[in-house]
């Protein structure tokens, strides 16, 4: 078994993507969070390509440079959290008999088997007991994650030459869903969609965990290019009138021109979270929500694509769905007391992933 799910030390939140590197570190003081470090740089093209590192010499650099560059206090600890890409992940929940949870490690490596679409000795695995919302019957719900070694030992090996020790390595959805869901807990389903700069990342949690995910080559640069192709311009001009425009179509020549040339992508990416959902629910049965709460309640937007003009109200329309901008703070910042988060809401939104490592550096001490 590996370690995605426990923490024995301190230690900040490394979010990892095709594009950059985000840090964030929090401090508890007198029963209070604080973000005391944080960061964002940028990736150059290619160093990382679907979760996969490809120049490992470069990111080196990179993530040395990005450490030396934190915003707030210098790093102190060389303990880090790592988020792990959603596209190279298994994770699902199952269920497995009312057993002790001593002799449930081992039932359960023999039960992965059954569920993972890799050889059992290739990836590292874990799992954790999901608690009930409501009563179960016969059965305890757990969730089983698994991810490539290879992967695991190339990050490692990054980390350990930048000169960090990497204790847990989380896959992102978990991390974004403990930034983004008050204290961890739903009594119905939320969909998270995390619009990154080269994929877009789909989680949908209720109870008291993550209970699937998808991701798709969905983003504000595909729109970006999209608009480039149809209009025959070059990327520049294009992202001016995306972000002039994005999905808040009127009834100018511009917003008409962009419309179609956004058309095609748009329509995939609302056909394709639909078979999604519908997927989900029908897997939905077995996780025995209070009353009707079956169905998802809302959507959160995060990740740096949520700002994009027009999107909640797009999505709002083709899904029939509330939809929110998450707030990444929710779980560090305490209402009562008015406190002032260090970013603003809209970048904060690009560090919901960081913020839900850096929670997790924190939640035990």
């Amino acid at each position: 078994m590996f370690d995605f799910l426990t923490l024995k030390s301190e230690a900040f939140g490394l979010d990892i993507s095709d594009a950059s590197l985000k840090i964030a570190k929090l401090e508890k003081k007198r029963g209070r969070l604080k973000l005391v470090s944080h960061g964002e740089t940028f990736i150059r093209e290619g160093l990382v390509r679907n979760g996969e590192i490809k120049n490992k010499e470069m990111l080196v650099k990179t993530i040395k440079k990005a450490i030396s560059e934190v915003k707030g206090e210098k790093l102190k600890t060389k303990y880090v959290i790592v988020s792990l890409p959603e596209e190279k992940a298994f994770m699902e929940a199952i269920q497995m008999p009312q057993i002790p949870e001593e002799d449930l490690k081992s039932a359960v490596v023999y039960e992965a088997e059954n569920h993972i679409p890799m050889p059992i000795e290739e990836v590292c695995l874990d799992s954790q007991i999901i608690p009930a919302i409501s009563n179960h019957l016969d059965h305890q719900d757990v969730l089983l994650v698994a991810f490539p070694k290879k992967i695991i030992e190339f990050y490692t090996e990054c980390l350990k030459e930048s000169g960090l020790k990497p204790i847990v390595f989380e896959i992102e959805s978990l991390a974004t869903s403990r930034s983004l869901i008050k204290d961890e807990v739903s009594s119905y389903p939320i969909l998270i969609i995390d619009f990154g700069a080269t994929t877009t990342s789909f989680v949908i949690f209720s109870g008291y965990s993550v209970r699937y995910t998808f991701s798709l080559p969905f983003s504000s640069q595909k729109l970006t290019e999209d608009i480039a192709r149809f209009l025959k311009i070059d990327l520049d001009k294009a992202e001016k009138l995306k972000t002039k425009i994005g999905l808040e179509f009127k009834n100018s020549k511009d917003d008409k021109e962009i419309q179609c040339a956004l058309e095609k992508t748009s329509n995939e990416l609302i056909g394709e979270i639909k078979k999604h959902i519908d997927y989900y629910y029908s897997h939905i049965s077995h996780e025995h929500l209070p009353g009707k709460e079956r169905g998802i309640k809302k959507i959160l937007l995060c990740g740096g694509g949520a700002n994009l003009k027009g999107l909640d109200d797009f999505l709002f329309r083709e899904l029939s769905l509330p939809v929110e901008f998450g707030n990444p703070w929710v779980n560090i910042l305490s209402e009562k007391k008015k406190e002032k988060a260090s970013l603003s809401l809209e970048e904060s939104l690009k560090h919901a992933t960081s913020l839900g490592l850096a929670l997790r550096g924190v939640k035990d001490k």
